[in-house]
């Protein structure tokens, strides 16, 4: 390592204005990634244009202090509302979550923004003695290597995620199936697109991520009129430096996990949308008692954060050495190299090295400062689980129907977001682990692209690469020990449940499966006439995805059949209370659609959906349903009109703002 260009990279950020500039990207980077829907790559585009006519110092300090937070901020979304604050954080959900319901927020965040600056910190500096050793490391990648990257990973998210692994790789695979939606990037063919032009470019990703997650979760909030946790607040004993305690117990785990996430954050487009699974599936593997994952254990929560804000520091790495975006964000941050007349590549590991590492410099100081932040405040914002649902249902919804339509601004949107939020209802009541179709849905571009290059560059000399036999040995562990541990633990969720509940479960799961069955079917019967380019990859997802459907939709349908009259009576009155309350939110929400497209305009239906549910569902007097739709109003305005601005969709009769 430079030692010079070390301190000088130090002497850049901490003087003039750099520093400055630093403290006010961190404050906005804490924002963009606690809000959900907006990440640190709608950040990253937002304050580009910012950086025009600043020193190059300043301008990296600015965009990499935003970037390098988002990923310790979107913590409090994961752990306090069960919805990704990023797709970095969405495996902190399996424990963060559960925690908060047992009244352990404050521990589980405390664990977090800890492990998150220490992950940080560390990643920066991993980052910068790893410089002179990226090139083989990143020479040795190529098609073959990131498809067989892509399979590890979603098997491992899949046979870990929720109690039954035959639904985890069924839903991971369908995720798979989901992304082939749209263009085809081989043959330019449209594939699944019933000839609505929205689809055309495939299924935006906040719609369907915030339908899965987010829906269910305010849906159980309003239904059962209580707080997120599930204890009340006198019972909570834990609290934030229980969780830093937690942090430096489990430091052996954080310290593997931050490894992971550096050098799975140098891969191109992929580091991000499996560090944090990867990092999780090693927590799992690699613990003796594995009983509390899933439930509420903290090793849950550490090794994820550790590793996605270690990742910042390896996407960097080819972004600087190679001008390789190691991300979508990085692909913007090497606008702003070009923006300073910077040349990423040797120019900046050599005349550039100060440079270089003002922008390590910057990420480790912000990773610091947005944890330490985060700690002083966290105590307060954990309060929030003990509120009660009906007043937070409100505020959640407005930010979950504004961030699935930041990405393209369409009627669409908001069809997907229920649609997807009807799916992951079904999903969460049916036992069906909703993160592994995520990651499917994100990596399937990726893999249907490596597979194409693979096919026609290597051809079958792809499987006698040494990096692929290393994660094909890898995949048949993953499996081993999967299978091991569904063996020892009663393979289903419904080991430790009583017969109805399991049953119940099967009920709910069988609209899924029978769905996933019958939505694959399909797609293997269209796909058959098209082209060799358009169709390879998607046969290829049916031939793994229905024989995981149909078994699951046998179990589901072997569980239910018959079933004794008692039970089916008792079995019947649950699903009709739970599914009719569901379905009076669903027209609540439905509501809101109609009023935007047909009489009112958005700002304006989402201002009556406010009021509408505190004074019916929540039953709040007018004073304080007033007041909470008059701040709800402010917020929508100053967020979505000044600061990230939107295209509102106008009423036919009017428009406003």
């Amino acid at each position: 390592m430079d030692v010079g260009g070390a301190w000088d990279g130090l002497a850049l950020v901490v003087g003039s204005q750099a520093f400055g500039y630093l403290g006010l990207g961190i404050i906005l980077g804490l924002f963009f990634g606690a809000v959900p829907g907006l990440s640190g790559l709608v950040g990253m585009a937002i304050l580009l244009p910012f950086t025009i006519g600043m020193e190059p110092a300043s301008a990296f300090a600015f965009l990499i202090g935003m970037y390098a937070v988002t990923t310790t901020s979107d913590t409090l979304a994961s752990v306090l509302l069960g919805v990704p604050g990023t797709a970095a954080s969405q495996a902190t959900i399996l424990d963060g979550y559960p925690m908060a319901q047992n009244g352990q927020a404050a521990r589980a965040l405390g664990a977090a923004f800890t492990v998150s600056a220490i992950g940080g910190v560390l990643g920066a500096v991993i980052l910068a003695f790893s410089l002179p050793l990226v090139e083989p490391l990143t020479l040795a990648i190529s098609d073959p290597e990131y498809f067989a990257l892509g399979v590890l990973g979603l098997t491992m998210v899949g046979s870990l995620a929720g109690g039954s692994m035959l639904k985890g790789l069924a839903a991971a695979s369908f995720g798979l199936l989901l992304a082939t939606i749209g263009f085809a990037e081989f043959s330019g063919q449209p594939r699944y697109t019933f000839g609505f032009t929205y689809l055309l470019d495939g299924i935006p990703l906040l719609p369907m991520v915030l339908g899965l997650f987010a829906i269910p979760e305010i849906l159980d909030l309003a239904v059962s009129n209580s707080s997120i946790s599930r204890v009340k607040r006198n019972m909570a004993k834990s609290g934030m430096l229980e969780g830093v305690r937690d942090a430096f117990t489990h430091w052996w785990l954080g310290l593997r996990s931050t490894v992971i996430g550096v050098y799975i954050g140098m891969l191109p487009g992929l580091g991000g949308a499996i560090v944090d699974w990867v990092a999780y599936g090693h927590a799992v593997q690699t613990a003796k008692d594995k009983s509390r994952f899933g439930k509420g254990d903290i090793r849950g929560v550490i090794a994820p954060e550790a590793a996605n804000n270690a990742m910042k520091g390896g996407a960097l790495l080819p972004t600087i050495a190679f001008a390789i975006p190691g991300s979508a964000s990085m692909a913007i941050l090497l606008g702003a190299f070009t923006m300073q007349g910077l040349q990423p590549g040797p120019q900046m590991l050599l005349s550039n090295i100060d440079i270089t590492f003002s922008l390590i410099w910057s990420l480790a100081i912000a990773n610091l400062l947005g944890a330490i932040a985060l700690l002083v405040w966290g105590n307060q914002v954990a309060k929030l689980t003990f509120v009660s649902g009906h007043l937070l249902v409100p505020a959640v919804m407005l930010f979950t129907f504004m961030g699935s339509w930041i990405e393209r601004s369409a009627l669409g949107d908001w069809m997907l977001l229920l649609s997807f939020g009807a799916l992951g209802y079904f999903m969460k009541k049916g036992g069906w682990s909703r993160p592994p179709l995520v990651l499917g849905f994100i990596l399937g571009g990726i893999m249907e692209s490596a597979l194409h290059l693979s096919a026609q560059t290597h051809g079958a000399a792809s499987f006698q690469r040494p990096v692929v036999i290393v994660l094909a040995a890898l995949f048949a562990a993953a499996v081993v020990l999967a299978v091991r541990r569904h063996r020892k633990t009663g393979a289903n969720v419904e080991a430790t449940q009583s017969e109805g509940a399991a049953i119940y479960a099967h009920g709910l799961s069988m609209p899924v499966s029978l769905f996933v069955f019958a939505t694959t079917c399909f797609a293997g019967l269209a796909a058959l006439n098209w082209t060799y380019g358009s169709k390879l990859f998607p046969l290829v997802v049916v031939a793994v995805t229905l024989p995981l459907a149909a078994a699951v939709l046998f179990n589901d349908i072997k569980s239910v059949t018959g079933l004794r009259s008692e039970l089916y009576k008792d079995l019947r009155s649950l699903a009709q209370t739970e599914l009719t309350a569901a379905l009076k939110f669903a027209l609540l929400l439905l509501s809101v659609l109609l009023l935007t497209f047909f009489v009112i305009g958005q700002f304006l239906a989402l201002i009556a959906f406010v009021i509408a549910y505190l004074l019916i569902w929540g039953k709040y007097g007018v004073k304080i349903t007033a007041a909470y739709a008059a701040a709800m109003a402010a917020v929508l305005y100053l967020l979505f009109e000044k600061i990230v601005p939107v295209i509102w969709y106008p009423s036919p009769f009017f428009t406003f703002p």
